[in-house]
This record gives C-alpha cells, structure tokens and sequence, in this order.
C-alpha cells in the first residue's frame, strides 16, 4: 500500500486549499462478482479479487466506493490448474487468484439478479414433458433440413456443385 500511496504522490501533488480539483482518483484495484458453485447463506457475496488485496482492503473498498456495510470478510486462494498442455506438450499453468467471501451487514440479504427470466422460463416448460419436447424438436429440425435450398435452382444435394 505504501508504494501505491507514493506513486500517486509522485504523479499528483498533494492537495492544497484553494486549488482547483481537476484530478479524479480511481481505484487501483477491481472486483468481480462471482456465481457461487455452491449454495452460499443470503447473506453471503463472493467476489474475485487481486492476490495483493487483503480483507481490509475489500472492507474498506466496499464501504468506501458502494457503501455496502460489511460484516465479515474471508479470503482464499484459488490455485491455478496447470493440466493443461501446449503444442509443445509442456505444462501451462494457469494463474492464481483469491477468492473474497463478503458476508454482509446486520439484515443485509443479497440474491444474484436473473438476467434472462424468459430463457428460465422456457427451460421449465421443457422439463415438463421433456421426451415429447425432444422427439417434436428432433422433427422439426429433420423437416428443416430435408427442404431443398432456394438456392441451388432445384439441383438436389447429392450432386455437389
């Protein structure tokens, strides 16, 4: 923290009374939402975050930028696989990276938002029935594809142009 505190420093004077303020500061660091692959409490967020951050700085960016109140913040790190293989056939890591578990305030609840209701919705109704579903969309993909392209002027298939 003191080294980003002395770059800004150094790029920026300090502020004096009575000098126009044509700065505007941002963040040095970025967090990302994440779906949780497990069910989590409502009152739980998790979040991926740089490995240089630690919980009081999630507290304090939270607070600070959103003012969300914190409870409580746990931290980990996730290790990154390294079963990947190139061209060369030599192992690729992939890079670590922490993972925040933010537990909110006093009555504080958070629901991930459903951004695509409709697309719900329509799996739904394809579970309700699913193997008449399936042999009536088996059906109409086999008539689409059995209709005869425009445009080829009437040559079937089977005679490649």
């Amino acid at each position: 923290m003191a080294a980003r505190t002395s770059r800004r420093l150094m790029m920026y004077p300090i502020y004096q009374l009575g000098d126009p303020q044509l700065r505007i500061f941002r963040p040095d660091w970025f967090l990302t939402l994440v779906r949780p692959g497990k069910e989590q409490p409502a009152d739980t967020a998790q979040f991926r975050v740089p490995m240089e951050m630690t919980k009081c700085d999630v507290r304090n960016y939270l607070e600070g930028i959103y003012g969300v109140p914190v409870g409580a913040v746990r931290t980990r790190i996730q290790f990154g696989s390294n079963k990947r293989r190139n061209h060369l056939n030599q192992r690729v890591k992939q890079p670590d990276y922490k993972v925040a578990y933010v537990q909110l305030g006093q009555g504080r609840t958070f629901s991930f938002p459903d951004i695509f209701p409709e697309r719900r919705r329509r799996d739904d109704d394809d579970e309700v029935g699913s193997m008449e579903a399936l042999q009536e969309k088996f059906l109409d993909d086999e008539k689409q594809r059995q209709k005869p392209d425009p445009a080829r002027g009437g040559v079937t298939d089977w005679f490649g142009l």
